[in-house]
C-alpha cells in the first residue's frame, strides 16, 4: 500500500517522488516506470475521436488514485483518490488515512484545521468540504438534508455513523468542478505553469514558428523558456528564463547544439523505408547513416546529413494519443503558414492566400484549403522487438516541400520539412538572443 503525503494545490507524493500540479504527462509517466513493482495495473484513458475535448487521464486502480491532465497542454491539472481504502495519506506528517485511522468528518477537521461550511451536491448525495486547493467528498444520508446550511460538522449523527471521505481531490486555485458535454467530459480547474522542479536543466517551448518563402521552408524559430538566474539574484533565486532561437536548413550540427542544447538522444537512421520512393533511388545502401538530434521537451527531431552534418531535415510532432510515438515528445506548438500552388486555370476554387496550420489543425480542413489531391503513403510503425502496432497505420500526404502524417481520426500527427534534392540555397535567418 502506497504511503503518500498530501500537499494541498501542490502534490501528493513521498520522499522519492511525487505527482505535481503542472507537470507534463510524460513526466507522470516516468515516475510510474519508475515504480514499476509498486504501482501496478495503470491504465491510461483518452478519447481517440475528440483527443482536444476530453481529459487525458492516468488510472492507478489498484492505488485509488486518478491523474487528470489537460488534453491541450497536456499537463496535470487535477489529482483524485478515489479509492480511500487502497492508499495511506498524511499531512504535515500527521496520517489522517489508514487501514487503522478512518478518516470522518472530526479526523479531517483535526489534521486539516476548520474552514468555510462545506456545499452539499443533492444530485450525487455528496458534501464537499473545500480548503485551497485541496477538496473531501462524504457520501451521506439525503434525510440529513435540511440541516447542510450549517455545514456537516453541525448535524448529529449516531454513534459511529459519521461521515467517512469517499473521494479527496488536489488542485490548482479555489475549487473545481466537473462539466459534461456530448463530446465528453473535463474536469476544470485552473491549470497551474510548469512547476521550476519539473524543468530539469531542459528548454521547453512556447511558440514554433515555421519561416517559408513563398514555397519554400527557410527553417524554425523557437520561443522556448527554461530555468535560470538573473543577475544580483543569490543562490536559490532560479526563476523561468525565456530563449529565441532559430535554426535553418543547412546550419552544421554545433550551430544546432549551440542554439538548442544538447539534444535528449543522438540517433543514426538504420535505413530510409522511402528511398523507394524516390525517382532517382539506388539500390545500394549510403556508406553512412544520416542521424537525429532528438529534443523531446520541443517535440522536435532534427536530422543532418551524414556527409556534410547539416540539418536537412525538420519533424515537427504534436504528441496525440493513440499514435505510435504518444509520450516520447512534448507537443510542438507550431504555426504554419502554407501559400497554396496556383489554381488549375479550370478550377472553379479561388487562390485565397496562406492557409494557417497548427498543432490543432485537422487534415480534412487543411486539404481541403491546400487542394490537395495526391494519394498518401500507408506508414506502419513497427519496432524490432515489437513488430505489432495496435494504434493502426497513419498516412503520409506530400505537398511542396512537406510531408504531413496524418491519423485515423483526422488529426496531423507530424510535420515533416525538408528540402528537395539539389536544392541548398542558404538563407539568412536573425536569431534572437
Amino acid at each position: 500500500m502506497l504511503d503518500l503525503e498530501i500537499v494541498p494545490e501542490r502534490s501528493l507524493g513521498c520522499d522519492a517522488w511525487e505527482f505535481v500540479l503542472g507537470m507534463h504527462f510524460s513526466q507522470s509517466v516516468a515516475i510510474i516506470q519508475s515504480q514499476v513493482g509498486t504501482i501496478r495495473g495503470v491504465q491510461v484513458l483518452y478519447s481517440d475521436q475528440n483527443p482536444l475535448s476530453v481529459d487525458l487521464v492516468i488510472n492507478m486502480p489498484q492505488d485509488g488514485i486518478r491523474l487528470i491532465f489537460d488534453p491541450v497542454a497536456q499537463r496535470l491539472k487535477i489529482i483524485e483518490i478515489y479509492n480511500m481504502k487502497l492508499v495511506k495519506l498524511r499531512y504535515s506528517g500527521m496520517c489522517f488515512n489508514s487501514p487503522e485511522i478512518t478518516p470522518s468528518i472530526e479526523q479531517v477537521e483535526h489534521c486539516f484545521g476548520a474552514t468555510h461550511p462545506g456545499l452539499y451536491d443533492s444530485q450525487r448525495h455528496l458534501f464537499a468540504l473545500n480548503f485551497r486547493g485541496l477538496s473531501f467528498y462524504f457520501p451521506v444520508d439525503s434525510k440529513f438534508e435540511p440541516g447542510y446550511a450549517h455545514g456537516l460538522g453541525s448535524l448529529q449523527f449516531p454513534n459511529g455513523g459519521s461521515p467517512v471521505v469517499s473521494r479527496t481531490t488536489i488542485y490548482h486555485g479555489s475549487q473545481h468542478q466537473l462539466s459534461s458535454s456530448a463530446g465528453g467530459s473535463l474536469c476544470q480547474a485552473p491549470l497551474p505553469d510548469l512547476p521550476l522542479s519539473c524543468y530539469r536543466h531542459q528548454l521547453h517551448l512556447r511558440r514554433c514558428d515555421v519561416l517559408r518563402t513563398h514555397t519554400a521552408t527557410v527553417g524554425l524559430r523557437l520561443h522556448m523558456f527554461t530555468e535560470g538566474k538573473p543577475r544580483g539574484v543569490s543562490a536559490g533565486g532560479a526563476r523561468p528564463v525565456a530563449a529565441v532561437r532559430a535554426v535553418q536548413f543547412g546550419d552544421s550540427c554545433q550551430r544546432v547544439a549551440r542554439a538548442l542544447g544538447a539534444p535528449a538522444r543522438l540517433y543514426y537512421k538504420a535505413d530510409d523505408k522511402m528511398r523507394i520512393h524516390r525517382p532517382t533511388a539506388r539500390r545500394r545502401p549510403p556508406p553512412a547513416s544520416d542521424y537525429f538530434f532528438n529534443y523531446f521537451t520541443l517535440g522536435l527531431d532534427v536530422l543532418f546529413d551524414a556527409r556534410t552534418h547539416q540539418v536537412k531535415k525538420f519533424v515537427l510532432h504534436t504528441n496525440y494519443p493513440g499514435h505510435y510515438n504518444f509520450n516520447m515528445y512534448h507537443r510542438c506548438e507550431f504555426e504554419l503558414a502554407v501559400q497554396p500552388d496556383k489554381c488549375d486555370p479550370n478550377s472553379l476554387v479561388e487562390n485565397r492566400g496562406a492557409v494557417s496550420i497548427t498543432a490543432y489543425s485537422k487534415w480534412e480542413v487543411v486539404s481541403r484549403a491546400l487542394r490537395v489531391c495526391e494519394r498518401p503513403v500507408v506508414l506502419n510503425r513497427a519496432s524490432s522487438t515489437n513488430t505489432t502496432n495496435p494504434f493502426g497505420s497513419t498516412f503520409c500526404y506530400g505537398y511542396q516541400d512537406m510531408i504531413f502524417e496524418v491519423m485515423s481520426n483526422n488529426y496531423i500527427a507530424s510535420i515533416t520539412l525538408y528540402q528537395p534534392e539539389g536544392t541548398r540555397p542558404h538563407y539568412a535567418v536573425n536569431s534572437i538572443a
